[in-house]
């Protein structure tokens, strides 16, 4: 099984990738992200609350998000592995990867992070949020404060998986088919 994180700040270009990588190499894309906009959607007490959080640029809890993934994962017993993205966001939510993972005898093979600078996120968040409807990326004061807490709580992830030999780092900026090809070389590295 292949398990990828694809890695990086609101706005780095996960979500286009991560297409692109789910069509290519099969993997099956569990995206937080998603699964709270769902939530939101469908207006249940989860998505309420979530939107309430996200809207003041806040995480939602752990114990919330890892119950979300471990049934996605419990959804595709068959699958080629999965795309990780957008979590996990902090050292504690990864180590709960790791360790729901475990307990189902794989891990974490690569952790592919996206390097963007901050004008570049702030540029390319608000331009999202003129055709989005996402309305934690209409407002700059918002966005910037997301990045301090990803600098603060979520780039120690990166570390994280540093010291198990496990983290690449590509540049995120430049067009979508280049930096899809940078990441793909590292997948295509893995599967041999």
């Amino acid at each position: 099984m292949l398990n990828i994180i694809l890695f990086g700040p609101p706005g780095s270009g996960k979500g286009t990738q991560s297409e692109k990588i789910v069509e290519k190499f099969g993997l099956i894309h569990l995206s937080t992200g998603n699964l709270l906009r769902q939530e939101i959607a469908d207006k249940t007490p989860l998505g309420l609350e979530a939107k309430n959080l996200m809207d003041k640029g806040q995480l939602v809890p752990d114990e919330v998000v890892v119950g979300m993934i471990d049934s996605c994962l419990e959804k595709h017993p068959e699958a080629k592995g999965f795309l990780f993205d957008g979590f996990p966001r902090t050292v504690a939510q990864a180590e709960a990867l790791d360790k729901l993972l475990a307990l189902r005898k794989t891990a974490i093979n690569k952790v592919l992070a996206l390097e963007v600078t901050e004008e570049e996120l702030v540029k390319r968040l608000l331009l999202r949020g003129e055709t989005s409807g996402r309305s934690d990326d209409t407002d700059e004061s918002v966005i910037r404060k997301r990045y301090t807490v990803y600098k603060n709580e979520t780039e120690p992830v990166a570390d994280h998986y540093k010291q198990q030999g496990k983290l690449e780092v590509i540049k995120g900026e430049g067009s979508v088919d280049d930096i899809f090809q940078a990441l793909s070389n590292h997948i295509e590295g893995e599967l041999k």
